[in-house]
């Protein structure tokens, strides 16, 4: 174990290719800690991967509801699990000098400030992580489902190993804007008078 990580270190150190090894002093780390204490410093060291789990089939094919579990499918009391998971997962991010997983040429095409928004998630700063998202993003409520994150392919973290949760946030963020009454109609101050025809809309 420790003779196999001191050699991985030091081909990594040497420019040689490490992807693919398996690493066996990383298993049994948790995914998931009781809330406000998952450490921001090691996290992406220190904890495993977990997204939002898939709903049980059977219980799926009652409702119309979402596919993984989220803030409104979750039962009674286990919201909070959501935010605690996510809590942890958001510790992941490493902070990067570089940061891939939000460059549009490498990761979201709408170049989301995925750095920030996880390290206001992290922090239980839920609204500020909702206006970072804002920003950059009109629909987060529809992209966060729909598209196919190539954030997460482009994280800096999946070249050793599996990438952050970023999909997972980010649906949490724009779903608890709305359980919390954040989201709110913003009608122009001035209107123009004219109207516009939107062809190929998508999800509008």
């Amino acid at each position: 174990g420790e003779k196999a990580k001191q050699q991985l270190l030091r081909d990594a150190g040497a420019g040689l290719p490490i992807g693919g090894r398996e690493m066996p002093w990383l298993r049994g780390r948790p995914a998931q800690l009781a809330a406000g204490t998952a450490a921001k410093r090691r996290g992406f060291l220190d904890y495993e991967r977990q997204p939002l789990a898939y709903r049980d089939p059977e219980e799926r094919l009652q409702d119309w509801g979402e596919v993984q579990e989220t803030l409104q499918t979750a039962a009674n009391g286990q919201a909070e699990g959501i935010h605690t998971l996510l809590h942890t997962q958001s510790a992941r991010c490493m902070d990067c000098g570089t940061p891939f997983c939000h460059q549009q040429g490498s990761g979201c095409p709408l170049g989301n400030k995925i750095p920030e928004w996880n390290a206001l998630v992290h922090q239980g700063r839920w609204q500020e992580a909702l206006f970072r998202l804002l920003e950059t993003n009109n629909f987060p409520e529809f992209t966060g489902r729909v598209c196919p994150a190539p954030c997460e392919g482009s994280c800096v973290l999946g070249i050793i190993e599996d990438p952050v949760s970023i999909k997972s946030i980010e649906c949490t963020i724009i779903d608890k804007g709305f359980e919390e009454g954040w989201m709110a109609p913003r009608p122009p101050a001035r209107r123009t008078g004219r109207r516009v025809a939107v062809v190929g809309s998508g999800p509008a």
